[in-house]
């Protein structure tokens, strides 16, 4: 496999004073380019691990896109877009001309006691849930390995469920799960919590989540589980839940119908 270590490379113009203190890690990037992961995904999940395990701490400052470019001999578009994923992931942040840094995150306390499940938000709204798994499978995803940030080969569980409001489906959902992470979420029967048990049977915390909403119109499949004549209102509810040492464990998009659910958040000061 040929690979492109950064001492390799001579044509690359020499800015040492251009560097930061995360020099030492950023010298070990390695792009493959015999592979058909792009770069920009490559050089994400290598910053992601080097987050993950230490050897880039909180504060530590990163080349500017132009300099790594140089640096590694791709263009800065790719850089741009590997460090603004990264951004979205809250792991990265910008300070004007203190450059690109690793974001500091607080320890936070487990999750499974703060993220609502579906049968809690129903309880609160006085109403019945019931859930039906519609499908359970262990596959590669190459669009998913990129959200995640893994190689195109690696192998995720994949659940679709769908949600029940007294009787009347209110949510599709499909969940996908790190099975490099978590190995043992490929034996779970989908009984119980499933925070639950990558806490107790994997081994994994759970120390925070991002969650974004945006407005949709139903798909073909959520148009026929909706039981809409035509495509409808939805909101989409994507959530990726990170582990102890800030690895995706979890991915979920939830399609809520928009003619009967109400989001609520309860916010304080």
């Amino acid at each position: 496999m040929k690979t492109l270590p950064l001492s390799d490379r001579s044509a690359a113009p020499s800015k040492p004073s251009a560097l930061t203190s995360a020099d030492g890690f950023m010298a070990s990037l390695r792009l493959d380019a015999t592979t058909s992961e792009p770069y920009y995904q490559q050089l994400r999940r290598q910053i992601q691990n080097g987050i993950a395990t230490g050897e880039l701490p909180a504060g530590s400052n990163l080349p500017s896109e132009r300099v790594l470019a140089d640096l590694l001999q791709i263009s800065r578009t790719t850089v741009k877009h590997c460090y603004n994923d990264l951004r979205k992931d809250q792991l990265l942040s910008t300070h004007g001309r203190g450059g690109t840094q690793v974001q500091a995150h607080s320890d936070a306390p487990d999750l499974a006691g703060k993220l609502k499940s579906f049968a809690d938000e129903m309880q609160e709204q006085g109403r019945v849930a019931s859930t039906q798994l519609v499908s359970r499978e262990v596959l590669q995803d190459r669009v998913i390995a990129s959200i995640f940030g893994q190689p195109s080969a690696s192998s995720f569980l994949k659940l679709e469920w769908r949600h029940l409001a007294d009787g009347e489906p209110l949510a599709c959902e499909i969940a996908w799960y790190d099975l490099a992470l978590a190995p043992d979420m490929g034996l779970w029967d989908t009984q119980g919590s499933a925070f639950a048990h990558l806490r107790s049977t994997c081994g994994v915390s759970l120390s925070s989540a991002v969650q974004t909403i945006e407005a949709v119109t139903s798909s073909k499949l959520e148009t026929h589980a909706f039981d809409f004549s035509i495509p409808g209102p939805c909101l989409l509810i994507k959530r990726k839940t990170y582990s102890g040492d800030r690895k995706l464990v979890e991915y979920v998009e939830s399609t809520y119908r928009g003619d009967t659910y109400a989001h609520r958040s309860h916010l304080t000061p």
